[in-house]
């Protein structure tokens, strides 16, 4: 195998680890251990307990109970795992483990643990619990980084980023009014985790502080797990642009109201769902975009529509590229207003989130550790959103994806084998170490 930049820097960690850094005394090199499946399969069955649903997932929604819960089960694992444990002002539980140097910045790796309702056992666990199996083989392996590492869990993942917003300064006031699924607000349940929704510019973190950030995660689509590989290198986070739309026709009676003189707003929403579809398949790349709500009014079978409510959303990992689609979607509408007589309206929602690629020196690392350990692995983007794409803007920002079975997520029936799992974290661990070593120094 030809070696890299990443791999050469991969194997200077573990070689640097090994001998116990400049100046100790040598030892053989060896690797670092490989993760223990059953170890991973166990927590990620235990923590699946708090918030356990009839369907064999879980309802573990942020600040209820059975989210208190599962942090208490998880800081407990910290503890025995000789973390210093804190919950920071968002409400952010924080594991860290000292580095050898003082003064170097943190190393910072972890996910969420927060579910949507009836959802799965593997979204944001599989992170968590793979960055606390990165540090339990540290410590069995008797290793010290250079740099502290800190084991995170980010608050309420699932309801908006809020735990991963606050510690990149973009949580707002208005975002917490917001009623989460717990049926508190996010200010209040901020307050219920142990955080302190007055206090939060205190839980920013400054660039300087963090040397870099790493996020495992299950893919949640199916294309690692169709063509067989063990690891994806996510390029970068989509950003998501949304829009509610309405369209104005003419309501009237369905039997009186001759074809050719309706004004259907109906007919001009199939036509506009058409559109979308055409205009997004229409340039190559992997942008999506979906209409996935609809409402016609007044909702009677003998009535002719006259309005339509309806969603639009575009996903893409380049903002000019949604840009142009949107460009051309509002082309379309401009002609089905000419076609049908009826009104269309755009109105953007204000929960857009912007592109966020990953560090390409950090995804470098990823594919080599990869590499190293016989893996096949690929580059893609993730289609859905993560706490990783807050912290991109602040310090550089990997994620590192593992298979999910049929590429089902946010359900129980989500799943991971603990090989993938455990595949996962061998790959974090030895970027970790690269990284640590000064890869991106």
């Amino acid at each position: 195998m030809a070696l890299t930049h990443g791999s050469l820097a991969v194997s200077a960690a573990l070689l640097l680890l090994a001998t116990g850094g400049p100046g100790a005394r040598a030892q053989a090199p060896v690797g670092p251990p490989r993760a223990d499946p059953r170890r991973l399969e166990a927590r990620v069955l235990a923590l699946g307990r708090f918030g356990a649903n009839p369907e064999g997932g879980v309802s573990r929604v942020a600040f209820s109970a059975a989210d208190i819960a599962g942090r208490d089960y998880v800081a407990s694992l910290m503890k025995a795992a000789g973390l210093r444990v804190r919950v920071d002002a968002a409400g952010n539980l924080l594991g860290r483990r000292e580095g050898r140097e003082p003064g170097l910045p943190t190393i910072l790796f972890g996910s969420h643990i927060d579910s949507v309702p009836g959802g799965g056992n593997y979204d944001g666990d599989v992170g968590v619990l793979g960055a606390l199996e990165c540090i339990e083989l540290l410590n069995a392996a008797s290793l010290v980084t250079r740099h502290p590492l800190e084991v995170v869990v980010f608050s309420d993942e699932e309801g908006g980023l809020v735990g991963s917003r606050a510690v990149a300064g973009g949580l707002t006031p208005d975002a917490l009014e917001i009623v989460s699924h717990s049926g508190l607000s996010v200010r209040d349940g901020i307050r219920a985790i142990g955080g302190d929704p007055d206090r939060l510019a205190s839980a920013r973190r400054v660039g300087p502080e963090l040397r870099a950030f790493l996020e495992l995660h299950i893919e949640q689509g199916g294309v690692l797990d169709e063509k067989g590989f063990d690891i994806g290198v996510v390029e970068g986070i989509v950003g998501i642009n949304w829009w509610d739309v309405s369209i104005e026709g003419v309501a009237n009676h369905a039997g009186t109201t001759p074809m050719d003189r309706r004004q259907d707003a109906l007919l001009a929403a199939a036509q506009f769902v058409l559109g979308v579809n055409r205009v997004v398949t229409s340039v190559p790349g992997r942008q999506v975009g979906t209409v996935g709500r609809i409402t016609a009014t007044p909702g009677a079978p003998n009535v002719i529509p006259g309005r339509v409510d309806l969603s639009l959303e575009l996903r893409d990992l380049s903002a000019e590229k949604i840009r142009s689609l949107f460009a051309s979607i509002e082309a379309e509408a401009r002609a089905i207003e000419a076609r049908t007589g009826t009104r269309l309206s755009f109105r953007p929602i204000d929960a857009t989130a912007v592109p966020a690629p990953t560090d390409e020196r950090v995804r470098r690392l990823i594919a080599a550790a990869a590499a190293e350990l016989g893996l096949k692995h690929m580059s893609m983007p993730s289609g859905a959103g993560h706490d990783a794409q807050d912290l991109a803007p602040l310090t550089p920002t990997g994620m590192i994806f593992v298979p999910s079975a049929g590429g089902i997520s946010h359900s129980p029936k989500e799943y991971t084998t603990p090989e993938q799992m455990a595949r996962g974290v061998d790959v974090l661990l030895r970027s970790i170490l690269a990284i640590d070593a000064g890869a991106l120094d």
